[in-house]
């Protein structure tokens, strides 16, 4: 449990990024002491991956979500408690008030962990690494026609980043929901303008909640591309702040993108 002077204020006008380089946690002190923070649940699915580095990255995404949690609300981290919703996302079960208010959202891939923290929103984050085969490739598949169109308009060096960057916007936004694979990612569309930047294109029959969603786009590391996604009023432009703190094992430094 974090020591109270060090514990952080949840806010719903601020959302914390949290990310950890994979490679810096490898020392074995380390990792049995996160092992120990892990329910059982969690310690046989991790049992479960036939690759070590896969199986790496779950224990230290699995422990920075407890930990981190602990920096917000007095519960020790391997006293958190999580249930799945039918489309699968884990949710806080704690009934502490602060873990109650608790918005939390993780993704990770080859070399990099996000860990998003917000209260009272809707949360998605999502992060990709470049060097896997370009989501081009699946274009046809995920993304909608609109989105087709606008990057076959792009030139063949473009094309590849475009291609991260609306991958990743479609999960957060597909994970903010919390709703899964039950929205198809070829349903709704971004399009890039030079003046309001990137705008979300969904019908009432994909999203009937009435709010405004926000994006913002991060590049964590040469080799990585963000997103992170919140709601907020449709009747209102408060937008909250994002604050990135970049990891060096589960010690911090704050860095405002």
């Amino acid at each position: 449990m974090a020591n109270p002077d060090q514990r952080l204020v949840l806010s719903s006008e601020r959302i914390d990024i949290w990310l950890l380089e994979v490679d810096d946690v490898h020392d074995t002190s380390s990792l049995d002491s996160y092992r120990a923070l892990l329910a059982p649940q969690e310690l046989a699915l991790m049992g479960r991956f036939k690759l070590v580095q896969a199986g790496h990255r779950y224990l230290l995404a699995r422990a920075l979500v407890r930990v981190v949690l602990s920096r917000y609300a007095p519960i020790r981290p391997q006293d958190w408690r999580f249930e799945h919703n039918r489309y699968g996302r884990p949710l806080i079960v704690n009934t502490h008030d602060i873990a109650r208010r608790i918005s939390f959202n993780v993704s990770h891939t080859d070399g990099v962990i996000m860990l998003g923290v917000v209260g009272d929103r809707a949360l998605g984050v999502d992060v990709e690494y470049m060097k896997c085969p370009a989501p081009i490739e699946i274009a046809e598949h995920c993304f909608s026609s609109k989105e087709i169109t606008a990057l076959h308009r792009l030139s063949p060096a473009q094309q590849p980043r475009r291609s991260f960057e609306l991958w990743t916007l479609k999960e957060s936004y597909i994970k903010a929901r919390g709703m899964g694979l039950s929205i198809a990612p070829d349903q709704f569309s971004f399009e890039w303008d030079a003046a309001q930047g990137v705008t979300l294109d969904v019908g009432i029959d994909v999203d009937a909640t009435g709010l405004r969603w926000v994006f913002w786009r991060l590049q964590p590391s040469p080799g990585h591309f963000a997103a992170v996604c919140t709601a907020v009023a449709a009747d209102t432009d408060t937008v909250p702040t994002l604050c990135a703190r970049r990891m060096v094992g589960l010690a911090h430094e704050c860095l405002r993108y």
